[in-house]
């Protein structure tokens, strides 16, 4: 293979390419470059560098999620997006922002809070960037009033396969022409383009805020909870569940060790009386505080650790959590938000990969009828090397024949995605 780094230095501008070390792989696969592009400018100079020695490349933020869904292919170029970093514009009366795709999202909600504003995206990673949330279709317990971070992106500009810039969306929120394009890239895994910047609609940042907690048994009893919630006038921010072993006891009412929080939000007068309402429907047991619980907004999975995602109605949450604990035959931690039918769980990592298949068959008969789905997002080589990760994937042709438009010579992270695209 000829030696592109003196091409991939030319691209960058000043130089920041270098040989790839150790640290660089992704998901175990070994790299053969890094490249550090400054500007969207330079994104796409690297990218014609690659097209025109046929490299493959793989973009990188912070890192937190590369080893989410399956190792790709090869990888000749890790593009870190480190630099492409900052609030690029701020309009505060349009409640609009511009921000770089490798901003780590921590640092875009402290750059907004002076302008009492906020992006309302939550993901349970502290340290990852926009550009990374984005392409994972990471959110968190805001999901359920705001949504995810594809419901909030009102522009976005890509760098292409072939190296050319483009742009969807616009500047101001009713301006929503090319949106399905930024919605396409959300959650596709670095595979259709490369995310450079993102326009955002923010929130303000509320006055007051409440989290009433009530103790819960079983996935049952969750299922009846959070059915009262949501067709109460309370109006709530977020409702999420934490089960630490997921109890599969008989629903009998009684208290246990998981837990129900409800985040309500607003003015100070207002928030006061949705809280108390909120807590009398969740009854005597209810607490309220003026912080999040602890696990509030944080994966229930660790490094080594089996990563599921479940997506499913509302209605079925208790039935696939039952499912899981059963086909695990161990306490199997679940957490996220029962407020909008998304929930994550963790197997240990020594899991055989026999018996992670048979948790995921389990899981899936309930959800796969019902609109749902079981995704691993991460486990140790020996099991997502020997276990379908994605499960029944609806609409499959179709995102092969979109990959085929985008990303015809498989440059942007192949395989990393569902079927291999």
């Amino acid at each position: 293979m000829v030696d592109a780094l003196p091409a991939l230095a030319a691209a960058c501008g000043d130089g920041l390419a270098r040989a790839a070390g150790p640290d660089d792989g992704v998901a175990g696969v070994p790299a053969r470059w890094v490249a550090a592009p400054a500007t969207a400018a330079d994104v796409a100079a690297v990218l014609r560098v690659a097209a025109e020695h046929d490299l493959v490349v793989v973009p990188r933020g912070s890192g937190t999620k590369l080893d989410w869904g399956r190792p790709p292919s090869t990888v000749d170029v890790v593009l870190d997006t480190g630099r492409l970093s900052g609030v690029f514009a701020h309009t505060p009366g349009d409640l609009v922002a511009t921000v770089g795709a490798g901003t780590p999202l921590r640092a875009f909600q402290e750059a907004l809070a002076p302008a009492g504003q906020r992006l309302a995206l939550d993901g349970a990673t502290p340290d990852s960037t926009v550009g990374g949330a984005l392409a994972t279709g990471e959110a968190g317990p805001l999901r359920l009033r705001f949504g995810a971070g594809r419901d909030l992106l009102i522009g976005v500009e890509f760098a292409r396969a072939d190296g050319v810039l483009a742009r969807a969306g616009g500047q101001v929120v009713k301006n929503v022409a090319g949106y399905d394009l930024g919605k396409l890239l959300c959650g596709s895994y670095g595979t259709l383009g490369i995310i450079t910047s993102a326009t955002f609609r923010l929130h303000p940042v509320p006055a007051a805020r409440s989290w009433i907690c009530r103790p819960v048994a079983t996935p049952g009893e969750v299922r009846d909870v959070v059915a009262d919630l949501l067709v109460a006038p309370v109006a709530p921010g977020a409702v999420e569940v934490d089960l630490p072993a997921a109890n599969p006891a008989p629903d009998n009412g009684s208290a246990g060790s998981g837990t129900v929080a409800v985040l309500i939000e607003g003015t100070p007068d207002g928030v006061a009386a949705r809280a108390e309402a909120v807590a009398r429907l969740l009854g005597p047991e209810a607490s309220t505080v003026d912080k999040p619980p602890e696990w509030w907004g944080r994966y229930p999975f660790g490094a080594g650790d089996i990563a599921l995602k479940l997506v499913m109605p509302i209605a079925e949450q208790h039935a696939a959590v039952y499912a899981l604990h059963d086909a695990a035959g161990v306490p199997v931690p679940v957490r996220g938000s029962a407020g909008t039918g998304v929930l994550f769980a963790a197997l240990p990592g020594d899991t055989p990969a026999d018996r992670v298949t048979a948790v995921l068959d389990a899981v899936r008969g309930v959800l796969v009828g019902r609109g749902g789905s079981c995704v691993v997002l991460s486990a140790p080589p020996a099991v997502r090397d020997a276990v379908d990760l994605w499960g029944p994937v609806p609409g499959l042709d179709l995102m092969r024949r979109v990959k085929d438009q985008f990303d015809p010579r498989r440059r942007l992270s192949p395989g990393r995605f569902v079927g291999g695209l």
